[in-house]
């Protein structure tokens, strides 16, 4: 299995998967053998992480690229009317890190990855950011609130999986 050690001031060892690599996380101290004896016992998730991963990566866009910035558009002006949260600024870009991101300048960038996703897990993570408006965190006052205007959430979430 092909991996990449990066070394830096932690205290414990991760594994990650992204974009089909594997990235092991070690603290400075840790030898190489020992990475390995970790990898060996983790391989089986570490198997099913990458072609998790792979299949996230093969998924077809289910709209042109102006159909999906019309999709935002129409749902983010739905939504601030129903939940009357109202953002300075919304933008479409291809983030990596995220589907979507609100920022404390109360600026909502959703991700072009969502391209790939059905309308309803659209409108989820633009409700998600909007909610950040009012609690820039995931509290359960957060979740309550996502929840009020959308009591599927959690059945919709199991897309991005």
């Amino acid at each position: 299995m092909e991996y990449k050690i990066q070394y830096s001031k932690i205290k414990n060892i991760y594994i990650q998967i992204k974009e089909g690599k594997v990235i092991v996380k070690a603290p400075k101290r840790v030898t190489r053998e020992e990475i390995e004896k970790i990898l060996k016992n983790k391989e089986k998730w570490i198997n099913k992480s990458l072609d998790k991963d792979r299949k996230k990566g093969q998924k077809e866009n289910l709209y042109t690229k102006d159909e999906f910035i019309k999709i935002v558009e129409g749902t983010t002006k739905e939504l601030i009317e129903l939940t009357n949260l109202r953002p300075n600024n919304i933008r479409i870009r291809d983030i990596s890190y995220a589907w979507g991101s609100c920022s404390t300048n109360k600026n909502i960038t959703i991700s072009l990855k969502l391209i790939k996703y059905s309308k309803e897990a659209i409108k989820y993570v633009i409700l998600h950011e909007l909610c950040h408006l009012k609690y820039m965190n995931h509290s359960k006052n957060f979740w309550n609130l996502v929840e009020r205007y959308m009591p599927n959430y959690k059945e919709i979430k199991k897309e991005f999986k």
